[in-house]
């Protein structure tokens, strides 16, 4: 009798084995659409609670690297994280949940890290739900929902427990950030008059790189209110800089100011404008949709792409708070013109880097490495706000004209786009240095396969 039970349950696990075999390759594939899906949602909501580039930057990482972990768990063409990024743990994959679909797993994770580190973020409720039920269209079963939901949010905990150990919730027990009100270092500027953003930025743990200060620039052109000094020549660049329609094109089309306001009489209101990151995450999605790539391709590059975003932003905001330096609407009113108003609203910060011109010439790097050189594409990210689309033939030459855009506006001084510049390639080439030696561009792929 024990080996008449013994053999019927062998046959029972064996029936099983079939079964969840049977099943897994009834389960659909979930299009990588679904994936830009997430971060456009996710930006909607950073949009209404008004937040900053930085932290952007970093929802978006934590977001995409919970999608990251699922898929690399489960696609053995994907290199996990553990060993590539700082102190990221060795995530052990659960075996309780054979009937999932990781490519849904994936992107009910980023949802469910997002409701949990956006303020807002529990109004993506009404996403996930839209996207079960289309789920449910595609031939999901309830079951294979379920479970994909529930190991969705294992990974969401682990991530979240890697998040809480990079620093930035400490930032809260930093003392206040108070303008110097030295000459030449940045004091708020109107309508706003917001507080410095982020001034701690730089004391969070980066992805790839060192240090924050590990690519730290030259100290920028000294202040000096005398009229034959460089300062006041850099001064008067952007106070001379030809305003041209085309110019106002560009410099509106990457404004990208979250904090920007609107004077309406008898009240400022805030203006609907996405964050530079949030900006790139888009022009990302589209690279990843018109090359028709592979869920798993699509979820490496975002991926990279908000890591790398973040690590621009740590290291920019570094020497922000070091150098401190003036505004050009601040020192153009004082020192040449009382009356005079960027095209742009200035930004709550010091001025010193460019952080556009850091994080879009550093993304730019990322996408020109896995798409090549000569990938031409409409940026329509901004449709959505009322503003045209603009094509490129190139993610460098989008990035260049995002960085000139902020002299364009009235914004930056010179030094501080080039610097910028130089900073942002430095970050994608050391990132680019970092990733797995197997992990080809798309470009680079193909001519290997031809």
């Amino acid at each position: 009798m024990k080996a008449i039970r013994y053999f019927l349950a062998l046959i029972a696990l064996f029936s099983a084995a079939i079964s969840c075999n049977t099943d897994k390759k009834n389960i659909p594939e979930l299009p990588a659409k679904y994936i830009g899906e997430v971060t456009q949602e996710m930006t909607e909501l950073m949009i209404h609670d008004v937040t900053n580039p930085p932290l952007a930057a970093r929802f978006f990482s934590y977001a995409c690297i919970t999608g990251y972990e699922i898929v690399s768990q489960n696609d053995s063409s994907l290199a996990g994280l553990h060993g590539i990024i700082n102190q990221y743990p060795n995530i052990k994959k659960p075996d309780t949940f054979p009937a999932q679909s990781y490519q849904l797993s994936a992107v009910l994770g980023m949802i469910q890290t997002a409701k949990t580190i956006q303020p807002s973020g529990t109004e993506l409720q009404t996403f996930e739900d839209a996207l079960l039920d289309s789920c449910r269209k595609m031939g999901f079963s309830e079951e294979t929902i379920h479970q994909s939901l529930a190991y969705g949010k294992a990974m969401t905990k682990a991530i979240l427990n890697y998040a809480k150990t990079d620093g930035y919730t400490l930032i809260s027990n930093y003392p206040r950030y108070t303008p110097l009100g030295t000459p030449g270092s940045w004091y708020p500027t109107p309508p706003g008059y917001f507080a410095p953003v982020e001034p701690y930025f730089d004391t969070v743990r980066p992805f790839f790189l060192d240090s924050a200060a590990q690519f730290k620039p030259l100290a920028p052109v000294a202040f000096s209110e005398a009229k034959d000094s460089e300062f006041y020549k850099i001064t008067k660049e952007v106070y001379d800089v030809e305003m041209s329609e085309t110019n106002k094109e560009i410099a509106a089309f990457w404004d990208c100011n979250p904090f920007a306001l609107q004077d309406n009489g008898h009240l400022m209101v805030g203006m609907k404008k996405i964050s530079p990151g949030a900006h790139w995450m888009g022009i990302t999605n589209i690279a990843c949709q018109k090359a028709e790539l592979s869920f798993t391709e699509s979820m490496k590059i975002q991926t990279i792409i908000a890591t790398t975003l973040m690590d621009g932003f740590i290291a920019c905001w570094d020497e922000k708070y070091r150098s401190n330096r003036i505004r050009p609407e601040t020192a153009i009113r004082k020192y040449i013109d009382p009356t005079w108003t960027p095209f742009l609203q200035t930004p709550p910060f010091p001025e010193y880097l460019s952080g556009h011109s850091t994080i879009s010439t550093a993304a730019a790097a990322i996408l020109t490495h896995y798409f090549g050189d000569n990938f031409s594409y409409s940026d329509t990210v901004e449709e959505r706000y009322g503003l045209q689309a603009r094509n490129y033939t190139s993610f460098n030459q989008a990035a260049n004209e995002a960085a000139i855009s902020r002299l364009y506006g009235g914004i930056h001084f010179m030094d501080a786009i080039t610097r910028g510049q130089k900073q942002g390639r430095e970050v994608g080439a050391w990132i680019i240095e970092k990733l797995p030696q197997s992990d080809l561009g798309v470009a680079q792929a193909t001519k290997t396969k031809n």
